[in-house]
């Protein structure tokens, strides 16, 4: 009869997920405050977090706001473009691959 292998003797192989981050986009017709605004409720940034990601947004013209799973970036991507253009703004969110 076969031995059967204790749990410890089993090597288990879990790969995370690949992440995607999750980047906002200056331009020149959102207001800065509507960039807090949407750090602050799409991204849970608290109101240091969001003023700090929206001058480098502002300054750098890019800015990563997070990194998430696939599902979870596609999802605030799309909550971002819905947001900002409900609201009249072409405030745009990218999502990347983070290598």
């Amino acid at each position: 009869m076969p031995k059967i292998k204790e749990a410890s003797e089993v090597e288990l192989s879990i790969d995370n997920p690949p992440m995607y981050k999750v980047i906002l986009h200056n331009d020149d017709y959102t207001p800065m405050d509507f960039v807090i605004d949407i750090l602050m409720k799409v991204f849970h940034k608290n109101l240091d977090e969001a003023e700090d990601l929206m001058w480098k947004v502002h300054t750098q013209g890019k800015a990563v706001c997070g990194v998430y799973v696939k599902d979870i970036a596609a999802t605030k991507v799309e909550q971002v473009k819905s947001l900002a253009r409900a609201n009249g703004f072409p405030l745009l969110a990218t999502m990347e691959l983070e290598r």
